[in-house]
């Protein structure tokens, strides 16, 4: 998809193959200088930052095709493709990418010219691939093909299903890699599509797969992503994985703790494919980052941040910015599809379990005042399996903070979210934002020049999509998911030599002309529209007098003295006017307390109530109503209606039926020992 923005900058180049940006990148290095005392120092440094601007054809592998969210994510693709509706209970649906930050979201571009912000879709930023333009393809330990899997996974509509299964229906996984020391038993019975052999023989078959999926399909770039059963943790022992050269002889050698999802992310680093792992096991072993960074690939992960931690990440990072001390923080989900049923096993749910707890550890260190030096909230993770609710999952949060003198703020949420729509998007964000991070180069504005160098191999950028961001070693890792999104955007904007996001507005703080579009002269005109009470967006109530409603706007010509001063008049009297009722509530006020709190009340027999001539005028009136009464109009159809009338109705409703009662028993159509009253 190629980019519609342009860049007026005299440090924004664009050729035919780049956009090539010099950039000022400011940091600040702080040292600590004695107790509480710390020496700042900023620092500029210059750059050349440089993106491809041709986007290649884009290949997407799926390891896990066939489970709900490879299903889901293949279904999305044809009914976005083809912009397809469908019936639900609601009304008609049109497929969209909602959840997709590179789809779905926007980011701040500028203001115009009337100083309103301008938003701008983040794929229209740089230019990035266009999800139509996928090809998926990928392997799965089931055989069933992809649409059967669609069906089976039970997540889309059944009219979107209906439409999209004769295509899903020609798509067929490819075998996978079965370990059941690594994944839970109970999904053997999936198990009918597998890779024999040993490690090292399904090592070969899988690069074997990408060479042929590279060849027919015509791709230009690949990445592969696990989406499949989380597994256990790996063991990480020296002589196995702890090296590339120990990986590839325990490959070789078969050894037991080589993982599935360690064996796809080698052939994928080989091929010199983009691996991203969506689940939390300990895929990128240390021996797998070496051979990645030795190869030039590039890697990411761990684990799909869609729903619960997700939300935990911007509360507890909201929490502690303003203050407030989380101390407890207990998670509790369980959910239906096959996903929980592989986490129900012990050693598959510890891996989740580890990459959930972890969220929250650098928005507790930013704060030494509210944390100690080793001290944590309490966090707790618990997830349960249960078949009837499948993929809706629910999920239940209880966050307990600290707040000022000894207090307690407890936040209770539930959420029930359809897991696998929420995980798909991040599955296209991660596809479409790994391979743009492979085109964009970066090198020191020297005199002499210089190589410009990729992204690191570890992709920490795309941590926003991550519950445990792999990052390089040495190097921080951020959980706060502002600061991760902001991440994205500002790189984003570097690339087209826009500023980071700044939110100061000073233009609109200050009487201060900012950048080449607003002169002296115009802010001056704008001061004096202010000032007269033209401007728009000023608050107040009437127009052309105190400003305008919020939100709203009028043409800002003067107000014509004689009107202007009208208008003041009009004001000070309401002022005034308020400030007299204001006077007599106050000695009302006064006169109660004195009253009340007087101690000699009952010597001069006083009830110790307060006189208020309001009242007294109102009790005195109600006294004298009848002798001051005047019969009108109003007052005779009061009495007519609600007495006259209702009395005379009444008295001739009771003879109609005496009437009756008496004509019964002259006819004998009652006895004459069993009419009413006897004796009268």
């Amino acid at each position: 998809m190629s980019s519609e923005l342009k860049v007026l900058s005299p440090n924004v180049h664009y050729t035919d193959e780049h956009i090539e940006v010099d950039y000022q990148y400011q940091t600040t290095t702080v040292v600590a200088s004695g107790p509480g005392g710390y020496t700042v120092k900023p620092e500029t440094t210059e750059l050349n930052i440089r993106t491809v601007r041709n986007v290649p054809r884009l290949g997407l592998m799926l390891v896990g095709w066939g489970g709900n969210n490879g299903s889901t994510l293949t279904a999305a693709l044809e009914a976005n493709k083809h912009s397809l509706e469908w019936r639900t209970r609601q009304g008609v649906q049109k497929a969209n990418w909602y959840g997709s930050i590179t789809q779905s979201s926007t980011v701040l571009l500028g203001s115009d010219a009337t100083g309103q912000d301008v938003y701008i879709p983040m794929n229209q930023l740089v230019p990035m691939v266009n999800p139509d333009d996928i090809v998926v393809d990928g392997w799965d330990i089931s055989s069933l093909n992809i649409g059967e899997a669609m069906r089976r996974a039970q997540v889309l509509e059944v009219g979107l299903q209906d439409q999209v299964y004769k295509r899903l229906a020609q798509l067929r996984p490819r075998p996978s890699i079965y370990d059941p020391d690594f994944i839970a038993a109970n999904q053997a019975d999936r198990a009918d599509n597998t890779i024999r052999g040993t490690r090292y023989e399904q090592y070969q078959q899988i690069v074997q797969d990408i060479r042929e999926f590279k060849q027919q399909s015509g791709v230009e770039k690949v990445v592969i992503l696990w989406t499949a059963n989380t597994e256990r943790f790996a063991e990480v022992k020296e002589g196995v994985n702890t090296t590339m050269a120990d990986l590839e002889r325990s490959l070789k050698q078969n050894h037991t703790e080589i993982s599935p999802s360690t064996i796809f992310a080698m052939a994928a680093i080989a091929e010199n494919c983009i691996y991203i792992n969506g689940s939390p096991q300990n895929t990128f072993v240390p021996g797998v980052i070496e051979m990645a960074e030795h190869y030039g690939a590039f890697i990411a992960g761990d684990d799909f941040k869609s729903g619960q931690t997700k939300l935990k990440s911007v509360l507890v990072d909201f929490l502690v910015s303003a203050g407030i001390k989380p101390v407890s923080i207990v998670s509790y989900n369980h959910l239906g599809n096959n996903d929980g049923k592989n986490l129900s096993a012990p050693q598959q749910f510890r891996s989740k379990e580890i990459s959930k707890s972890n969220v929250v550890d650098d928005m507790v260190a930013s704060n030494h005042i509210l944390y100690g030096a080793d001290e944590h909230p309490d966090h707790c993770v618990v997830i349960k399996y249960v078949p009837y609710v499948g993929d809706s999952k629910r999920a239940m949060d209880e966050y307990t903070s600290q707040i000022m003198l000894g207090g307690h703020n407890t936040l209770v949420i539930h959420n029930t979210c359809e897991d696998s729509l929420l995980a798909t998007p991040l599955i296209l964000d991660l596809a479409i934002l790994g391979e743009l991070c492979s085109r964009i180069q970066i090198r020191r504005k020297e005199p002499s020049g210089g190589e410009y160098l990729p992204f690191r191999s570890v992709l920490s950028l795309l941590s926003y999509l991550c519950k445990a961001p792999l990052v390089p070693q040495g190097t921080p890792v951020v959980n706060s998911l502002f600061r991760q999104r902001t991440a994205i955007e500002n790189i984003l904007r570097a690339c087209v030599g826009l500023p980071p996001l700044s939110h100061m507005t000073l233009e609109h703080r200050f009487d201060l002309p900012v950048g080449d579009g607003q002169s002296a002269e115009a802010q001056h005109i704008a001061k004096k529209a202010r000032v007269n009470g033209t401007a728009p967006y000023a608050n107040g109530t009437t127009e052309k007098c105190n400003g305008v409603l919020n939100g709203a706007s009028h043409p800002s010509e003067e107000i014509p003295g004689a009107q202007f001063l009208g208008c003041f008049l009009e004001e000070k009297k309401i002022k005034m006017s308020q400030q007299e009722k204001a006077a007599r509530r106050a000695a009302l006020r006064n006169e109660y307390w004195r009253t009340m709190t007087n101690p000699h009340n009952h010597l001069r027999g006083e009830s110790g109530g307060v006189f208020d001539t309001g009242l007294a005028r109102f009790q005195a009136m109600r006294v004298n109503h009848f002798e001051h009464f005047k019969p009108t109009g109003r007052s005779f159809k009061i009495g007519l209606f609600t007495v006259v009338i209702p009395i005379i109705a009444y008295a001739k409703m009771m003879k109609h039926e005496r009437d009756q009662r008496e004509q019964q028993y002259r006819t004998g159509q009652v006895a004459y020992a069993d009419r009413r009253f006897k004796f009268i």
